[in-house]
């Protein structure tokens, strides 16, 4: 397994707000991460995992599992025709268990794994995968969840009306964000308006800038972001705007340092808790299986300090309700538009 080391702004800007400076070493293993000499993992990572984001995330909670007596390597920059070539030599090296982050992996995941039964598999899925092998987990992201709680967010914080998201590909998982939302903007009794918009790369800043200042002319005062690299180009559209003069937020990590002073806060993944739970449970015999990701494992929505408390209340709330069954949010992957 290759470890390339690359540089980019948004990293080099936001790495201090994530910590990242202890994702290799340091730092006790907290609940739920397996221990155990006896584990061979092998990470595969679709970005670079200095980028402050998804990949970041993903090597945070494999330094736990290694924090915790694994042997671990990984994989960067893998793109999806290269990964079933990927999971074999990971396989070929011996690897005890094999975890690939990001959904569009899950189908090759699966196909390695019916070739080989004797390893484990981790694959991540947005929903319930059918015909799960005996040897695959799967980390079910529902990402709906969060959007929910965000829709509310939104719909507190704007004074137009009219609240803009933005995203990269029109997948299935960014349809549930937009229902959801939708969801959260009905059962909260508010009229705002959800004005959804696709910039066809999920990295690409320049074409985020472009969006979403066409969405703050046209109204807008809140832009939920759902971005990876291209999240720098939402906050780029608000330069020049007053401080108060509308707000945006990120998902994945907390990019606040990127942002300025119109960042409102961020929906935020860890991966630690999971995928150490996870390895538990393949190390306790239980070899398949689904792991929900939700605001009681891995998932927060963190408001800045600039944001109304009343706001931030509203936010806690939802997320609390979402927690304790009291708000079952619906996932509708239906197409929007």
């Amino acid at each position: 397994m290759t470890r390339l080391r690359h540089s980019f702004a948004l990293a080099a800007l936001i790495a201090g707000s994530m910590g990242l400076a202890a994702c290799g070493s340091g730092g006790e293993p907290s609940g739920g991460e397996a221990t155990g000499g006896d584990l061979k993992i092998a990470a595969i990572f679709s970005g670079p995992t200095n980028d402050a984001d998804y990949n970041a995330i993903g090597l945070a909670a494999l330094n736990a599992a290694k924090e915790g007596g694994a042997e671990v390597s990984f994989s960067e920059k893998v793109a999806v025709p290269d990964v079933e070539a990927r999971l074999n030599e990971a396989v070929g090296d011996g690897n005890t268990v094999i975890w690939t982050h990001g959904s569009q992996f899950a189908d090759a995941t699966v196909k390695v794994a019916k070739d080989n039964p004797d390893v484990n598999f981790i694959a991540e899925y947005d929903g319930e995968y059918k015909d799960l092998p005996a040897n695959v987990w799967t980390i079910d992201r529902q990402f709906h969840l969060g959007f929910y709680g965000m829709g509310i967010f939104a719909a507190k914080l704007s004074k137009t009306g009219t609240v803009g998201y933005v995203g990269g590909l029109s997948l299935p998982f960014s349809f549930a964000e937009v229902h959801a939302m939708e969801q959260a903007f009905e059962e909260s009794g508010s009229s705002v308006t959800l004005k959804p918009v696709w910039t066809g790369d999920f990295n690409d800043a320049a074409k985020a800038q472009q969006f979403t200042t066409q969405l703050l002319d046209s109204g807008a005062d809140v832009i939920v972001g759902s971005l990876n690299q291209g999240a720098t180009g939402t906050f780029q559209a608000f330069e020049g705007k007053p401080a108060g003069a509308g707000w945006v937020t990120a998902k994945y990590t907390d990019k606040s340092a990127a942002a300025g002073e119109h960042y409102a806060g961020s929906l935020e993944y860890d991966f630690t808790k999971p995928l150490g739970e996870v390895l538990d449970k393949i190390q306790a015999g239980t070899t398949t299986g689904r792991y929900p990701l939700g605001f009681e494992t891995g998932v927060t929505i963190k408001v800045s300090d600039n944001v109304p408390p009343e706001v931030k209340s509203a936010v806690d709330e939802a997320m609390a309700k979402v927690k304790d069954g009291t708000i079952t949010v619906k996932l509708d992957t239906s197409k929007v538009g």
